[in-house]
């Protein structure tokens, strides 16, 4: 079948504006059966989209239900004829609408599963209209950041830019996922206006003083706004804001769906309460998609909960299984600075056990990082303990430790760890080592052998540490009396590393070791046992870890830094975040300039170790690839305005774009990113607009169904839910992803 290409594009013209349709290509893949007819099943709703101008192609049909225990939203894509199809629909009565870019919203219409239902959304009128449904980014893009020159800042009686920020690229990693970024979006409908609840002021740069303090979070933000130097942040997202409210529109308008893209189906179940915010879910074990098939996906909910979040998909329910803490004096989150706009003086998170990441294992009992006393360490983890760990490395504090909640007893087991946690992930060893990350900080990297936790239930010996230890000397081992590096990592009160340490602060002596000062945030393992983890900051980097025949004692570390103003670099790049590994031991990983970036070791070329191994030796590791969407507006050097939180690669072919697939969030612009063959295919989720996401996995239910028996698990991972479209009362949500071989497919 021959098909049509559209192409929307959307541009300011002087005296206001201007719209331009065109068509749009139907892309590869999206073939369709003979005849326009729209052939649905009596749980499939169908039919045709089309405006004034004729069928819509690229544009989503969205099915929403209350009918059911918990809320679902189902959306699809329409074909080149603007047919589209909904399936395997619950029986329960649906509210459908059609939405598209450079279109308004079609009337909804009320209707059930067997129904056909053409629906009429209309050409916008302007611009203006048009930009409503646009992501996030495409509004941030329009912030103005400091030009190269003005770099490093000159401080409060100066040009306003903190003195430690040195480049442009620094400052854009704060103002995405290394800060500003981190927690929610910046650039949807709440953020890009000011709310006059929050008062009358006399520039818009106070008034992002006074917004930035609302609320629980309102200390980690003013520090984020401390590490730009807040006089001339404030100036420029108050100019941003002042502009946006004169009229100005973003630049550039996004592309609707093509190809694979519009084979998505997409499916949104909600979860916990609309105070609470979740972090991440899982699903399977990651080692294994299809353990747990058809199975309850749970859910952290970090500083907001004492509960995991559980969605039944089969029965389309939710419920919450209790987190317990073991002291009574275990700290919970702050008090509001000042009043939020929707929740006033209420302290809306009252979490003490902050569960931030779960994992299943092999047996199907959920794993998570928790908080179960106060930070001071027992005395075992301490110096003169004979705990092999501590004996070389003491530790006297960590912020989170570790619980385990087996679903067939309903017991949760709490293990006390010297070291602090935030994301964990199982080893394919026959210990089922479970390796953990701190969230940047605390300088040194901890494990579980849960083989002899089962046995034992002593977690002492259970556990062990590493600090990270370079091979400066080359002799190929890890030698007593290295170069010690003060491990002065800053981080936020929540454990998580500012990323604005220096990682390696002296020149290695070449007949010694050296520790650098740094730990993981994020944490992947390789089949071969090799451990990588993502290093925080400017431009930051990512460690390879062999633990050896007998960690800590051979336990040696390689730092890679992410090529930086490396002219053997072929794109630079810089601070990375989550990431993750293929089968073939590639690490990938997302970065704060707007990459997705893997790190292939075996195309190094120099040695890895001595003392010239020290983080800028591989640049023939690392492809940079740049993600989707506009980059800021005086921003000249490769890279986007979006903002990538985490990244985790599809080794299974859990969604069937092919295994080892990597996947990155798209933070700022409502999606999911896969990777496929080196080009991208953005999976947008179109309602609510807003969505924020952290952790995903994937998981096969069914081997023999097809595309109905695997698919992609995440979550909304926003601290703010409540700023999306649907706004105050918004719960999070579970998402499944998956790919059909067309949109018509049912």
């Amino acid at each position: 079948m021959r098909t049509k290409r559209i192409l929307y594009l959307a541009g300011l013209m002087v005296a206001g504006f201007a719209v331009y349709l065109a068509t749009w290509l139907s892309g590869l893949n999206a073939q369709q059966p003979a005849g326009d007819a729209v052939k649905i099943d009596s749980d499939d709703i169908g039919g045709v989209v089309s405006s004034e101008k004729g069928p819509e192609a690229g544009v989503w049909v969205i099915a929403e239900t209350t009918d059911l225990p918990t809320r679902l939203i189902k959306s699809v894509v329409t074909d080149d004829k603007g047919r589209y199809v909904v399936p395997d629909l619950p029986k329960a009565n649906y509210t459908v609408w059609a939405r598209g870019y450079g279109l308004v919203d079609s009337p909804k219409v009320q209707t059930a599963p067997g129904k056909l239902v053409n629906l009429k959304p209309s050409v916008a009128p302007d611009l203006k209209a048009a930009a409503q449904y646009y992501p996030a980014n495409y509004w941030y893009s329009m912030l103005k950041v400091p030009e190269k020159n003005e770099f490093p800042g000159t401080g409060p009686q100066g040009n306003g830019i903190a003195p430690a920020v040195g480049s442009q690229g620094q400052w854009i990693h704060l103002i995405k996922t290394d800060s500003c970024e981190s927690c929610h979006q910046i650039g949807n409908a709440y953020t890009r206006t000011i709310s006059p609840q929050l008062g009358s002021f006399d520039s818009p740069a106070q008034a992002w003083m006074r917004r930035v303090q609302s609320g629980q979070a309102g200390n980690a933000m003013l520090g984020g706004l401390r590490q730009l130097g807040p006089e001339r942040a404030t100036t420029e997202f108050g100019d941003w804001t002042d502009r946006i409210a004169k009229g100005e529109l973003p630049a550039s308008a996004p592309p609707r769906p093509q190809g694979l893209e519009r084979n998505i189906v997409i499916t949104q179940w909600d979860w916990a309460d609309p105070k609470a915010y979740l972090h991440d879910e899982i699903s399977t074990d990651k080692r294994n998609p299809t353990l747990n098939a058809n199975g309850k996906i749970y859910g952290s909910p970090e500083e907001s909960r004492d509960y995991l979040p559980v969605l039944d998909p089969v029965h389309n329910s939710s419920a919450t299984v209790k987190t317990p803490y073991r002291d009574a004096n275990t700290p919970g989150p702050p008090p509001p600075v000042k009043p939020s706009v929707f929740w006033g003086d209420e302290a809306i998170w009252d979490s003490h056990t902050t569960v931030h990441n779960p994992m299943f294992d092999a047996t199907g009992r959920v794993w998570y990082t928790a908080r179960i006393r106060a930070a001071d360490n027992p005395s075992f983890c301490k110096a003169g303990s004979n705990q092999p760990s501590a004996k070389l490395t003491p530790v006297e504090r960590s912020g989170r430790q570790l619980s385990v909640y087996d679903p067939k007893t309903g017991k949760v087991d709490m293990i006390d760890t010297c070291f602090g946690t935030h994301h964990l992930l199982f080893a394919e060893d026959a210990n089922n080592t479970l390796w953990t990350s701190g969230g940047g900080g605390g300088g040194v990297v901890g494990w579980l052998n849960t083989k002899v936790w089962d046995e034992t239930h002593d977690a002492a010996k259970a556990q062990g540490w590493t600090a990270l230890i370079l091979d400066t000397n080359g002799n190929g081992k890890r030698d007593e009396g290295y170069v010690e590096a003060a491990q002065a990592v800053a981080v936020a009160p929540s454990g998580e590393a500012l990323g604005t340490s220096a990682i390696l602060p002296k020149v290695p002596d070449p007949t010694k070791d050296t520790r650098i000062n740094a730990g993981f945030y994020g944490v992947a393992v390789a089949p071969d046992g090799i451990v990588w983890g993502s290093v925080l900051g400017f431009p930051g980097g990512i460690v390879r870890l062999n633990p050896g025949s007998n960690p800590p004692a051979t336990t040696l570390a390689e730092f890679y830094e992410v090529p930086y103003n490396n002219p053997k670099a072929k794109v630079w790049g810089y601070s990375p975040r989550g990431m993750d590994v293929d089968r073939n031991g590639v690490a990938w990983v997302v970065l704060g300039s707007g990459h997705l970036a893997s790190f292939d070791r075996g195309k190094c070329k120099g040695p890895l170790n001595g003392p010239t191994a020290t983080g800028q030796h591989c640049p023939e590791g690392w492809t940079l690839y740049q993600s989707p969407g506009p980059n800021f507006k005086n921003v000249k050097d490769s890279g986007s305005a979006d903002s990538h939180y985490y990244d985790w690669v599809d080794q299974f072919d859990t969604l069937g774009l092919g295994k080892n697939t990597p996947i990155a969030t798209g933070n700022g612009s409502d999606s999911l990113l896969a990777l496929v063959n080196g080009k991208w295919v953005v999976i947008r989720i179109p309602y609510p607009m807003g969505y924020f996401a952290k952790g995903l996995d994937g998981r096969i239910d069914d081997a023999k169904a097809g595309w109905k028996g695997k698919g992609v698990w995440a979550t909304w991972g926003t601290r703010t839910a409540f700023h999306s479209e649907t706004g105050k009362g918004t719960t999070s949500k579970v998402l499944h992803v998956q790919l059909r071989p067309n949109p018509l497919a049912s």
